[in-house]
């Protein structure tokens, strides 16, 4: 994984290893460098596939009985345990989240190899009746090599939530880890090289992702391609999956709404307000990024969402602050752009919308814009950092015009106690997924992924395993 001198490694074929060049590795809170990862180059790329290709058609994985391969997975799971009090504080500092909540992505990440490794052995096909002459059944066989590309802003979470069903099902995984946020990931590696993972069944590359994750999505043994990020990165990756017609799973990101009725219960919504747009500095796919208000409260809303803001405690992760620092001044400078830019178009700025002037990292106030149109770019475009847009609206059917009046279609939501209006939300929303009355909502169990620009294919859950697997089916005839 590392040595002495705090420089990482990748991990191919069941082997740590280095290469001819770095990357630098920066801590968010404070803007600088503090350890540095081998960066891979095309021939690991290829080194790679080859063991994993080996692995495939070694059987090693797929012809296991898979109870065997449930208590693989049950065994990584309790090395991720293991581990996460160690591997915490290192996600903590290069992604910027508190070390709390670096724990929970790792304990999150166990939770998926417990949970697949609970369906491994019920990966069941089917009897199809043709009448007396014929026997005709289907059953599942793995993809093969599942290419995989991890974003910064959950790598251990997102990393895990892709590699645990490919693995239940059977296949070898490539994991292309992000080049902001590196390090933690080797951690999963780490657990599963003591579970015994057989040699070949995960790489794990740091690299570049315009040369390592194009070379990973246009090789020509690669069976799948698996993506989280950007929609433009998601764009370019399908169009060399598409040369070779291989199958993928895109998430890519959304501008969620939440639909707040004048009956919402406050207490449940500001809770969700807190977590969904200001959680990780809001760099998640998923985040509550809008917030659509009935007039008659809209006012009242505002007024309780700014207090929320201004009452977040700014700080690095290791001090267990209430906002945390964005990933990197890059992401900073965007978020801050995109708040000039709101400003410019007429929204209302009702607090934040600038860095603090008392921190020396890559740090975005708690920001609250009010009055948003759907002509502005703050109601379209992701912005991926702690801002949050508050329109107003007068009929149910202009929430859920104004909640699916962008490109995106990941998660929305609704606040309301009214039953029959939430279950008109789930129909009318154009997402992949509906919270009712609590913002992420769901689990490990749920399925995630979304409609429209948000991408296609579905994570987590039981539906997530079937991404992993083909159809076979098999047609006897059995009369003389």
């Amino acid at each position: 994984m590392t040595n002495s001198t705090n420089h990482w490694l990748n991990f191919i074929d069941g082997q740590w290893c280095d290469a001819q060049r770095t990357t630098d590795v920066y801590d968010p809170a404070t803007g600088e460098v503090f350890a540095t990862i081998a960066s891979a180059n095309v021939d690991d790329v290829n080194t790679a596939v080859t063991a994993a290709r080996a692995c495939v058609n070694s059987g090693v994985m797929s012809d296991c009985r898979p109870a065997k391969r449930a208590q693989l997975l049950q065994r990584i799971s309790l090395e991720i345990h293991k581990i996460v009090d160690e591997a915490a504080p290192l996600l903590s500092r290069e992604n910027g989240k508190t070390i709390n909540e670096a724990k929970d992505e790792f304990l999150m990440a166990a939770r998926y190899f417990e949970y697949y490794a609970g369906i491994t052995d019920k990966i069941e096909g089917r009897s199809i009746p043709l009448g007396k002459d014929y026997v005709d059944f289907t059953y599942y066989e793995p993809v093969g090599i599942s290419a995989q590309i991890v974003p910064w802003n959950f790598p251990v979470d997102i990393c895990a939530r892709a590699l645990a069903p490919a693995l239940a099902a059977g296949n070898a995984v490539i994991v292309k880890s992000p080049e902001i946020t590196p390090l933690a990931m080797t951690w999963l590696a780490t657990a599963c090289q003591r579970a015994g993972l057989p040699n070949g069944a995960l790489s794990m590359l740091n690299g570049p992702g315009r040369e390592i994750g194009a070379a990973l999505a246009s090789h020509s043994d690669i069976d799948q391609i698996v993506f989280t990020g950007s929609v433009a990165t998601g764009r370019s990756i399908l169009h060399a999956a598409a040369e070779r017609a291989i199958p993928s799973v895109m998430e890519l990101g959304g501008k969620s709404a939440a639909v707040v009725f004048s009956d919402a219960d406050m207490d449940q919504l500001l809770s969700s307000v807190r977590y969904g747009i200001f959680f990780n500095a809001g760099q998640v796919c998923s985040a509550m990024s809008r917030l659509l208000v009935q007039r008659d409260i809209y006012d009242d809303v505002v007024e309780r969402v700014s207090a929320l803001a201004q009452g977040l405690r700014v700080g690095a992760g290791k001090d267990d602050a209430d906002l945390t620092p964005v990933v990197s001044q890059k992401q900073q400078q965007q978020v801050l752009q995109m708040c000039d830019q709101a400003v410019a178009q007429g929204a209302r700025l009702v607090t934040g919308g600038k860095a603090p002037e008392n921190q020396d990292g890559y740090f975005v106030e708690a920001t609250v814009f009010a009055d948003v149109t759907p002509e502005m770019s703050l109601f379209t475009d992701e912005v991926f950092g702690p801002v949050l847009a508050i329109t107003p609206f007068d009929s149910e059917e202009e929430a859920w015009t104004l909640a699916n009046a962008t490109d995106f279609g990941l998660v929305s939501g609704v606040f309301t106690r009214d039953l029959a209006r939430a279950m008109r939300a789930s129909k009318a929303l154009n997402a992949g997924q509906v919270f009712v009355n609590e913002w992420f909502a769901g689990g490990v169990e749920t399925p995630f992924g979304g409609n429209k620009l948000s991408g296609f294919g579905r994570e987590r859950g039981q539906e997530a395993l079937y991404s992993y697997v083909n159809t076979k089916n098999v047609a006897i005839r059995v009369s003389q």
